[in-house]
């Protein structure tokens, strides 16, 4: 899947792709080819920067709703996109064990590395977004959204004011097209 991703020179002198520019990629994927052909995608009235925020307008898509958490390892310095179904709840402690980073060490990173790794800001973070990561950013997802029997999952698409939805294998397609296999985890047994 073929994504094109102009840049321009931010104040720091890195390059970051206009996150408009980037939404149209997304967007325009969805006629194309892919797993994004024929996607539902519903618009929000305004942007969404939790999951309390965003279930009123998207709760009559039926299927797995997405929470994400943008984190780092804060002793090797890694960071991981975690992705939940919207109403669980997540122990970092518990999680960091479980991916053997060692209690106490996973913790939120800030808006300007989840700027620079997926080119999202606050209240965007997806997976949608991982094929703008290098490399940097480990992906850890809910088996939830692949084992509760969901005919779509939905993720924001690069944007908080829209949401996506996709079919369970083709999203995992688009994941895995990316580079990234996914750390399936069950968190009703794994992560108590």
């Amino acid at each position: 899947m073929p994504f094109s991703v102009p840049s321009t020179t931010s104040l720091t002198g890195g390059f970051v792709p206009p996150p408009k520019q980037l939404r149209m990629n997304v967007n325009s994927s969805q006629n194309a080819c892919g797993p994004f052909k024929n996607s539902p995608l519903s618009g929000h009235p305004q942007e969404v920067f939790t999951v309390e925020e965003m279930m009123p307008h998207v709760q009559h898509m039926k299927g797995g709703h997405s929470k994400n958490l943008f984190l780092k390892d804060k002793k090797k310095k890694g960071f991981w996109l975690v992705t939940v179904l919207h109403n669980r709840q997540v122990n970092l402690n518990d999680l960091a064990k479980k991916l053997g980073v060692g209690s106490g060490n996973l913790r939120f990173a800030d808006e300007n590395a989840m700027l620079e790794k997926l080119k999202v800001g606050q209240g965007c973070a997806t997976p949608l977004a991982l094929f703008c990561d290098q490399g940097d950013v480990r992906f850890v997802l809910d088996a939830g959204f692949l084992e509760g029997g969901h005919e779509k999952v939905y993720f924001h698409p690069m944007t908080n004011s829209a949401t996506m939805g996709l079919s369970p294998d083709d999203f995992l397609k688009f994941v895995r097209s990316t580079g990234h296999d996914p750390i399936i985890i069950h968190f009703d047994e794994d992560i108590q």
